[in-house]
């Protein structure tokens, strides 16, 4: 699969049916690009909720993951200025402790294609083993702690985050460095790009 446009590209994931047989409700590919985006944030996959609304990060996630950036829902929904791609552009559903992994079939067949119609993100926030495995391969250390505390290793253009979920509440109070030093120049960036 060879795309030359990304708005062609786009269509074709949103009208994606290929792990439909696997996902436990419709497949609704959740994506948001454009060839202008000089933000790209990659996570796992759309909760329920998000596959609910279509609208990534619809979430108490998203609440603090605008915080950790700086901007607001105006800006973050605005596709010109941020991009969102999933490892996995549908809701995988439930396991025994949280969401299923992302479908192997999203990346496997959209990720390159998508990426190579991306060369003007200049910033690429990464959330998740699955986009650390991807987009950092080779980088994840033995703990989500030692991996995000080596973050200068590919500033300013990658960046590694912890999922911004209330889960991650107790995570984010043992590791205070977090807000005191990573999210600072995270924010200086973030209004330099937009």
């Amino acid at each position: 699969m060879t795309r030359t446009n990304l708005p062609s590209l786009v269509n074709d994931i949103l009208s994606c049916t290929i792990c439909a047989t696997s996902l436990p409700c419709e497949p609704r590919p959740i994506v948001q690009t454009s060839s202008s985006a000089k933000i790209l944030i990659v996570g796992q996959a759309p909760g329920r909720r998000v596959q609910k609304s279509g609208i990534p990060f619809d979430d108490p996630s998203g609440d603090r993951l605008r915080q950790w950036m700086g901007i607001d829902s105006r800006i973050f929904y605005d596709a010109s200025k941020v991009a969102i791609i999933p490892m996995g552009f549908c809701y995988p559903g439930t396991g025994k402790s949280g969401d299923l992994p992302p479908r192997p079939e999203c990346a496997a067949t959209w990720r390159e294609p998508l990426m190579a119609l991306m060369s003007q993100v200049e910033l690429t926030l990464v959330i998740g083993q699955y986009a650390i495995a991807w987009h950092l391969p080779g980088e994840r250390k033995n703990t989500l702690t030692k991996t995000v505390q080596n973050w200068r290793n590919h500033w300013p253009s990658k960046l590694v985050l912890p999922h911004p979920s209330p889960r991650n509440n107790i995570w984010l109070k043992k590791n205070p460095w977090f807000e005191d030093e990573l999210l600072p120049p995270l924010k200086k960036r973030v209004k330099y790009l937009i």
